[in-house]
């Protein structure tokens, strides 16, 4: 617990470490190898760091180089910097931990071990998620989900999208009749979870270095969703990581840091994944049908006939190209001629404002229900603290009871939209 600061005269400020009071100037005689450690696992160079604490580049060089020691508040600023605890920069020797490209699949663009700092931070909560909801399970006595599909590139991507539709049960009736992009988003995601797999969204991270990620572990797969990502194509870049596990699990695809495959055969297997998603939010019948009675194309496919007929379906209009790509509607040549035209017309577009989310909202939305809930089940079962469960949920305690009820409602009713 940290020392109260009401008796101190003004402009004097402690820090305070193991409950002792410590002169918030005291240079820190901390470790520069943990210093030099925690920013280049955090990704971030030196000029970045000099430039958030408000020092000169050559100053941080200074106590990486152990010529000169930072003061209490400045640790302080680089823990919080780098979210990491204050105690590990009096550790005698930086931790030995995995590369993060160890866990991750192969992301296209993304370079193992060049990750930014905002990837880099979102992987590791979201593997550190993962392993806490593993722990809690056995404190617990609850069985560890099993993910149980796998599949071949050596098959076709409509086998595998009919076997992987049949196992989410997601009716094509309910589908159509989804309301809006929002309810589509929360069924496919509570589908998703249903087959053992934990759906993450993580933030912050820009759209260019990823739209979403999966973690290659099992059991407790973890599929992952920027939510920069617009709600319509959230569905088919949850369903894509999806498939990628399940290549993972068929031993078809191995993470980041083994992947051995460059060019046109790391790009089948993107393909591969793509037209999976693509057949599996859209079956061929269905497609069919809507094509016929929609009478389609109306415009010789053009921009409007693909956002309709992509409404449909609740997809995003660039998922609907895909699909028609996969099916023969469209050749490749017109495909990359119209998604040409479509990324034209999307950048053209004035940035959507960030809003704010609720804090209970954001929890729901990044973390999912069935994390969340095991987390409140682990709390009053008493296995965890309510630091715990706080520090586990990123959220105050002050709002728990409100995240239960939140919990209580149905998803994708705006309590879990970020």
């Amino acid at each position: 617990m940290c020392c109260p600061q009401d008796s101190l005269a003004p402009g004097r400020q402690i820090g305070c470490l193991a409950g002792v009071p410590m002169p918030a100037v005291l240079p820190m005689p901390i470790n520069p190898s943990v210093l030099t450690w925690a920013r280049q696992e955090s990704g971030y160079p030196v000029a970045r760091v000099a430039d958030r604490l408000h020092v000169k580049h050559e100053r941080v060089a200074e106590w990486e180089q152990g010529a000169r020691p930072p003061t209490l508040r400045q640790v302080e600023e680089l823990a919080r910097f780098f979210h990491r605890p204050l105690s590990i920069f009096f550790q005698p020797s930086p931790p030995s931990v995995p590369v993060l490209a160890a866990e991750y699949r192969r992301l296209p663009g993304v370079t193992p071990g060049q990750e930014s700092p905002e990837l880099r931070l979102a992987i590791r909560r979201m593997s550190g998620r993962r392993e806490s909801m593993r722990q809690l399970l056995e404190e617990l006595g609850e069985e560890v989900p099993a993910f149980s599909l796998s599949a071949h590139l050596s098959e076709t991507p409509v086998a595998v999208a009919a076997r992987l539709r049949a196992a989410l049960r997601v009716e094509l009736a309910a589908q159509l009749a989804w309301p809006s992009e929002w309810p589509a988003w929360a069924a496919w995601r509570a589908a998703v979870e249903a087959l053992g797999v934990l759906v993450f969204q993580f933030p912050k991270v820009t759209l260019d270095e990823a739209r979403g990620l999966s973690l290659l572990r099992f059991p407790l797969p973890v599929a992952g969703v920027n939510s920069k990502e617009s709600p319509e194509p959230r569905s088919f870049t949850l369903i894509h990581e999806v498939v990628h596990l399940m290549l993972a699990a068929g031993r078809d695809e191995v993470p980041a840091a083994r992947e051995s495959r460059t060019g046109d055969a790391w790009a089948a297997v993107e393909r591969f994944a793509e037209e999976t998603a693509s057949h599996t939010l859209v079956p061929e019948a269905a497609l069919a049908k809507a094509i016929h009675t929609g009478g389609f194309p109306r415009n010789g496919w053009d921009t409007g006939d693909v956002r309709g007929l992509a409404k449909r379906f609740r997809i995003s209009p660039l998922a609907m190209a895909t699909r028609l790509r996969a099916s023969g509607y469209f050749d490749w040549a017109f495909y990359r001629a119209w998604k040409q035209g479509w990324d034209a017309h999307v950048a053209s577009l004035p940035p959507k404002g960030g809003g704010f989310a609720h804090p209970i909202a954001q929890t729901i939305s990044r973390a999912g229900r069935p994390y969340t809930q095991v987390v409140l089940e682990a709390l009053a079962a008493n296995r965890i603290t309510p630091v715990n469960a706080a520090r586990y949920l990123d959220l105050k305690f002050e709002h728990f009871d409100r995240l239960k009820e939140a919990l209580q409602s149905k998803p994708g009713s705006g309590g879990d939209n970020e």
